[in-house]
């Protein structure tokens, strides 16, 4: 579909509006920056870990699986 970026088939969306991908990457690269940024900006760990479903991951791979969806963002609406 002209104007969207494909997430991956099966469950649910399978696309979305391009506008909705630049505005999802932005917002994962700001949450990546909190997550690893030092001084008072940074998120805490109890934040860290409530963002990531609380799902006893570590706050490593919770900001790794930030990363990775921000990147494979940036690359599908370049």
């Amino acid at each position: 579909m002209p104007g969207s970026t494909t997430l991956g088939p099966g469950h649910g969306v399978d696309a979305i509006e391009h506008t909705d991908a630049l505005r999802t990457l932005s917002l994962m690269k700001e949450l990546h920056r909190l997550l690893t940024a030092p001084g008072p900006d940074r998120l805490s760990d109890a934040q860290a870990a409530a963002l990531g479903g609380g799902e006893g991951r570590t706050r490593e791979e919770f900001t790794a699986w930030v990363e990775r969806v921000a990147r494979d963002l940036e690359r599908a609406t370049a």
